[in-house]
């Protein structure tokens, strides 16, 4: 079984043509998504241990931004 992104090929299609890209495969698009579904992983488990830390259950955008340092 296949498993299931966030992450939308169109959106992906839309980063890469921001920065210029004149054409895109599908398989650039999933393989973009998959490993900024990972990079997300990982800010978002650290931002979890942030937010745990100062005793809270709810991360914030400060706990995102500390993870991403």
């Amino acid at each position: 079984m296949v498993k299931k992104g966030f992450l939308s090929h169109n959106a992906m299609d839309k980063i890469m043509r921001e920065v210029g890209a004149a054409r895109v495969s599908d398989d650039a698009k999933a393989a973009l998504a998959e490993e900024l579904e990972k990079k997300a992983v990982e800010i978002s488990t650290e931002a979890k241990k942030l937010a745990e830390h100062a005793g809270r259950k709810t991360i914030t955008e400060k706990d995102i931004r500390l993870a991403v340092k």
